[in-house]
């Protein structure tokens, strides 16, 4: 997303709240550091700005984990997860069913959704 300053683009940074982060010119922050920084653990992401030009952009530690912490936990179940298909896949009769399947009917098709739908239920 991009605004305008004295008709220039500038980009609009948000934090993980979807908030526009706080702005400051490069002479401010270096001058107000201490409110810089205040901002900065409360917004969780400032903008430093050099001749109306975003130039940097300072995090808090809290946000900047958010950013690096590693996902691998939902990699790795959907990996399982897919393994497991694909283990599925290769079991003998599933060509005979994947052919059944595709080229069923469009009843045909609810019937066997109703189906296995009522199934999970159970």
């Amino acid at each position: 997303m991009s605004a305008t300053l004295n008709g220039r683009a500038l980009t609009i940074f948000r934090n993980s709240r979807g908030e526009a982060a706080p702005s400051f010119t490069a002479s401010d922050a270096k001058k107000e550091f201490g409110r810089v920084l205040d901002e900065t653990l409360s917004a969780g992401v400032v903008t430093i700005t050099k001749h109306e030009t975003i130039k940097a952009v300072m995090l808090s530690v809290d946000e900047y984990e958010r950013l690096t912490r590693p996902r691998s936990p939902q990699l790795d179940a959907l990996s399982a997860e897919f393994d497991a298909m694909f283990e599925r896949m290769q079991e003998p009769g599933q060509a005979a069913r994947v052919h059944a399947a595709m080229s069923a009917s469009p009843a045909e098709l609810g019937k066997a959704a109703v189906n296995a739908a009522r199934k999970r239920q159970r």
